[in-house]
């Protein structure tokens, strides 16, 4: 058995097979119906994903879409290694922890 290799040691090319890998067993827990299992894995990947990213890309008190939850934007307060620490506009300012992965600039695809 392989130990597996933390994502911060693994090369671009590495990452992104394990980001395919990881989005075939999501794909496939989907169509058997295991949501919780499809919910991991694909959280797993935008884990890697984060790895292929700068997160000096990432602005302290600038504003960004959140991937996959349409008209909810994330403000920065910090960064912590491949994390974006912040809240979401709009409600309550609950601090949380999103992978910068999950942050899209607010100019992108308009």
């Amino acid at each position: 058995m392989t130990e597996k290799k933390p994502y911060s040691d693994m090369t671009e090319h590495e990452l992104r097979g394990e980001i395919g890998r990881l989005k075939e067993k999501a794909r496939k827990a989907e169509q058997l119906g295991i949501v919780n299992e499809f919910a991991v894995l694909e959280r797993k990947a935008m884990m890697a994903a984060a790895y292929l990213l700068d997160p000096a890309d990432f602005k302290k008190g600038e504003v960004y879409r959140i991937e996959g939850d349409p008209n909810v934007y994330f403000q920065i307060d910090y960064l912590k290694g491949r994390f974006a620490w912040g809240y979401r506009m709009g409600g309550e300012k609950h601090t949380e922890a999103l992978p910068i992965s999950m942050l899209r600039p607010l100019k992108e695809g308009k």
